[in-house]
C-alpha cells in the first residue's frame, strides 16, 4: 500500500533521511495516483517494467500489484538501502545507478524484450532520460512517465502547438506521445510548486523517417539549427545551410517557421542541406 503522508515522514525519519533537492526527490503519497499510473501503463502479469527513480517504493508497489516483473533503478544509495529492506518489495530487482549513465543493455536486456518504462521522473532530468531511452533502448516499447506539466506538453506537442519544439520532433521521430492525465502538487512530499503530467509514449515499429534515406543525425542538425531561432522564418534560421533552390527542391515554403513543421518535413530539408 502506498505510504501516506504520515507514513512517508515516519519512513524517512526511521532511516534518518530527508528529500534531496539535487536528486529532485518528491515522493508520491496518494495510492489512487499510483494505481492510476499502473492502469494507464496497461501493465499485464509478467510484463517486464523498468522503474526509474522509485524513491520509497510507492509506485513500485502498484506495479507489483499489477503483476509486473519490476527492475527499479535508484540513484540515491540511501534509498536503495530502504527499498531493499522493505519486505513488500522483496520481488523487485533494485539497482543502484544513474539513468543517464547506466548501461541500458545491462539494465534492460534486449533478449527479454519488450520492456515498459513506468516512472515518476525528477523534473531536472526527465527530458534527457526519455530521449536516451527512445534513442538507445529499442527494447523499450512504451513508456508512461510522470513529469513536470510543461515538459509533458513539449513531449506530446504537435506542429503548431505552443509547446512544440525540438524535443517534440525528437520524440515524434521515434514514437507517438500523448498527455493522459494531470497530477496536482498535493500528492507529493515535499510538494513541488508546479503541476505534473502523465505522458504515454508508444515506440513506432520503425522511425518516422527511413534512416536509409536520411540519417537521424542529419535531421536533428537541421532541427537544432531551425529552433535556435524558432520565431524566424526558415529562410533566415536555415540561411547558413539551405538556399532558395534547396527549399524549392524540398517543397517547403521558406517563409514558414520551424514550429509549423513535422518530422517528415524536417527530413526533406535535411536531404537538401549543404
Amino acid at each position: 500500500m502506498t505510504p501516506s503522508r504520515a507514513a512517508t515522514a515516519a519512513l524517512l525519519e526511521q532511516h534518518g533521511l530527508t528529500p534531496k533537492r539535487k536528486f529532485g526527490q518528491n515522493f508520491v503519497i496518494d495510492p489512487n495516483i499510483t494505481a492510476k499510473i499502473a492502469r494507464l501503463a496497461q501493465i499485464e502479469p509478467g510484463q517486464r517494467v523498468l522503474e526509474i527513480g522509485p524513491g520509497l517504493g510507492s509506485l513500485t508497489e502498484a506495479l507489483l500489484a499489477s503483476g509486473a516483473e519490476v527492475t527499479a533503478l535508484e540513484i540515491d544509495p540511501a534509498l536503495v538501502e530502504v527499498l531493499r529492506g522493505r519486505p513488500e518489495l522483496e520481488a523487485v530487482r533494485v539497482v543502484e545507478g544513474d539513468a543517464l549513465e547506466f548501461d541500458l543493455d545491462q539494465l534492460v536486456p534486449a533478449d527479454e524484450a519488450p520492456w515498459a518504462v513506468v516512472a515518476n521522473l525528477p523534473y531536472n532530468v526527465a527530458t534527457p532520460v526519455v530521449l536516451r531511452l527512445l534513442e538507445h533502448a529499442p527494447q523499450v516499447s512504451r513508456l508512461l512517465v510522470m513529469v513536470q506539466a510543461e515538459v509533458g506538453e513539449r513531449m506530446a506537442a504537435a506542429p503548431g502547438d505552443d509547446a512544440y519544439g525540438a524535443v517534440s520532433v525528437r520524440v515524434a521521430y521515434h514514437a507517438t506521445a500523448r498527455m493522459v492525465g494531470r497530477v496536482p502538487p498535493t500528492v507529493f512530499v515535499p510538494q513541488p510548486k508546479v503541476e505534473s503530467a502523465l505522458v504515454a509514449i508508444e515506440r513506432r515499429s520503425t522511425p518516422a523517417v527511413d534512416p536509409a534515406v536520411v540519417s537521424e543525425d542529419a535531421i536533428f542538425r537541421i532541427v537544432k539549427t531551425a529552433f535556435g531561432q524558432r520565431r524566424k522564418m526558415l529562410r533566415r534560421s536555415l540561411a547558413s545551410v539551405i538556399d532558395a533552390q534547396g527549399f524549392e527542391s524540398a517543397g517547403i515554403d521558406p517563409t514558414r517557421r520551424p514550429e509549423e513543421l513535422g518530422v517528415e518535413e524536417f527530413a526533406k530539408l535535411a536531404e537538401v542541406a549543404r
